[in-house]
């Protein structure tokens, strides 16, 4: 998915990055572009980064958790 259009950047590109040792937007910007042009990417180029901040260089990427909408269970009224 890309996260970046204005710069082409990739959720996959984001986290090799992370992988390869960025932790911040800003080193994000600096290395890829993100967020360099309009901003709108700003977010969740930023939430792509939080999973990495939290495991250190060099450890195993674990899968990102499914997100799932939240079921629609209809109201029952009491009889």
């Amino acid at each position: 998915m890309y996260v970046c259009v204005c710069s082409a950047v990739t959720e996959k590109q984001i986290m090799k990055a992370v992988d390869d040792g960025i932790r911040t937007l800003r080193e994000l910007r600096h290395t890829l572009g993100v967020a360099a042009e309009c901003g709108r990417c700003a977010r969740c180029a930023r939430d792509c980064l939080r999973p990495g901040a939290e495991r250190g260089p060099g450890a195993e990427r674990s899968p990102r958790p499914i997100q799932l909408a939240p079921a629609y269970l209809p109201i029952m009224e009491a009889t």
